[in-house]
């Protein structure tokens, strides 16, 4: 295999093992070249959704496969991270109090501003011009404004829209019925707040998600695994292993996460699967 100077760079400042490059590559090479063939029959910009549970490593991947684009293919692209779409703190304060208290928590649909993402998604692959992409601070939980994002030139060749319900599809009406965990059972009991993110899945999430020209998903053996994994990221990040904590802000996930993991093996155009260890271990495409 040959030599990439950058990902050793990338190893380090992602704290990453060295050999987690020459792995990496086995996916992102194929991986980039579907999407090059993509970009080159559209004749356009395009947009790619990389989705999977927390902790599933598609921030990872999305970073490699930006730089690979970039550097070994010659391509403009940027990533767009749905997290960075956040509501800020007041917004979320007020969804809280006009439609339903779990709604405070940031992390389902209905906790983003979508029209903020359907304008940068425009803007990226259609507008010619310079914008800065936004960014959200999870350790503050708001919005940072103005953001520290240098500018972008646009339209650039590829999008990688990066987050862990990226594409999702709506639950099927019946099967919101009964509580996933005790969070629902407790603060949601007559599943109102479920039904709100199911609504809003299957409306304005709908429309943003329809941006997409490919789709590739991250499949995690079980929900058991993105608890370990998220405090994993928790210490790596800021050193909090309250697993209490952690678990119950998981909960919030739990319902669609669940739902994910069976619905969108069926339409996602990459699945690559995750293993107990953290590895990628397969990789199947359709409908590129």
């Amino acid at each position: 295999m040959k030599s990439h100077s950058w990902s050793e760079a990338l190893c380090q400042q992602e704290r990453l093992p060295q050999d987690y490059a020459a792995a990496v590559f086995d996916y992102i090479d194929p991986l980039a070249s579907k999407i090059a063939a993509l970009l080159q029959r559209r004749a356009r910009p395009v947009v790619v959704g990389v989705a999977g549970a927390q902790g599933s490593g598609k921030s990872t991947l999305t970073l490699f496969l930006e730089n690979w684009l970039r550097i070994e293919m010659g391509k403009s692209a940027v990533t767009l991270g749905l997290d960075d779409l956040y509501l800020g703190k007041r917004e979320r304060e007020t969804l809280a109090r006009s439609v339903h208290p779990l709604l405070r928590t940031r992390g389902v649909p209905g906790t983003h501003d979508v029209e903020l993402g359907q304008r940068l998604l425009h803007d990226l692959t259609g507008a010619h011009g310079s914008i800065r992409l936004p960014v959200f601070d999870k350790a503050a939980d708001d919005r940072v404004i103005p953001s520290p994002r240098t500018p972008l030139d646009t339209p650039v060749d590829v999008v990688l829209f990066e987050g862990w319900c990226v594409g999702a599809r709506p639950q099927p009406e019946d099967e919101l019925d009964e509580p996933v965990n005790a969070l629902e059972a407790k603060h949601d009991a007559n599943g109102s707040w479920r039904r709100y993110v199911n609504h809003r899945l299957r409306t304005d999430y709908a429309r943003l998600f329809d941006h997409l020209d490919a789709l590739v998903f991250l499949r995690v053996p079980s929900f058991d695994k993105v608890l370990e994994w998220r405090r994993l990221q928790e210490e790596k990040l800021r050193g909090n292993t309250d697993i209490d904590d952690i678990g119950a802000f998981v909960s919030h996930f739990e319902r669609l996460t669940r739902h994910i993991q069976i619905d969108m093996p069926r339409f996602a155009n990459t699945v690559i699967g995750i293993d107990n260890d953290h590895r990628m271990v397969t990789m199947t495409h359709r409908g590129w």
